[in-house]
């Protein structure tokens, strides 16, 4: 096996992360409606009304879909 044989080894395709999706599901989010609520441009604060959770939680959902996506796997072409 050569050095570059090694290299694309360890790039995998996956993640070790859990997805938004199942940190959502966590917390009893349904991770359909927080997204709908940031693509109708809503605030934290509406869309934890709407969810019945905190404001908090939104705040780092939303951090998390901005920093990693959905499902926070990266692919190797």
């Amino acid at each position: 096996m050569g050095e570059s044989d090694s290299f694309l080894q360890n790039r995998v395709p996956w993640s070790s992360e859990p997805s938004l999706k199942e940190m959502a599901g966590e917390v009893k989010v349904d991770v359909d409606s927080f997204i709908e609520g940031i693509k109708n441009d809503k605030t934290d604060e509406e869309i934890a009304a709407d969810l019945g959770v905190s404001e908090n939680l939104i705040y780092h959902l939303r951090d998390r879909f901005y920093s990693h996506g959905i499902d926070s796997v990266m692919g190797q072409d």
